[in-house]
């Protein structure tokens, strides 16, 4: 079982879609009994708060479901239970290295680089613009989902 963990500042914007996308894709392609996918924050200012309004439009505009959350700040022991901690911008990788307590197994990864791409996902909290945010979300899952059944 592939296990990954999507992460970014609060866990109720982008962490929480590409959670979403990503287990829209799965099951697109019939593959949920080979992943286990969870989302996380790496700050507390959110932690227990349901995902944000612009997040659940964008995803219901276009079809995928939002996956039951409240939002969870990564711990530490996150980094042995996961095999991937994906974040979405270099703060998100910073903090969730200082989380971890290191890389040592290079399991952490910003979302896009699996796309081929070194731009960040911009939070949609601070711009607005949930469909940009969607967009490089799903450019991501599908490359990162593509790397991830052919490697």
């Amino acid at each position: 079982m592939i296990k990954i963990l999507f992460v970014c500042h609060g866990n109720i914007c982008r962490s929480t879609m590409a959670e979403s996308v990503m287990t829209y894709l799965v099951k697109q392609r019939h593959l949920e009994h080979q992943f286990q996918i969870a989302s996380a924050a790496t700050s507390r200012e959110e932690i227990g708060n349901s995902p944000h309004y612009g997040t659940v439009n964008k995803l219901r505009s276009v079809g995928i479901p939002v996956v039951p959350h409240r939002a969870v700040q990564m711990m530490r022991a996150d980094y042995d239970k996961y095999d991937y901690l994906i974040g979405m911008d270099d703060a998100n990788i910073r903090n969730m290295t200082r989380i971890a307590g290191g890389d040592p197994e290079n399991k952490i990864h910003r979302l896009l680089e699996y796309a081929g791409s070194s731009r960040a996902i911009a939070d949609p909290w601070y711009t607005g613009e949930f469909d940009v945010t969607y967009d490089d979300v799903l450019e991501g899952c599908e490359a990162f989902l593509d790397y991830l059944t052919t490697s």
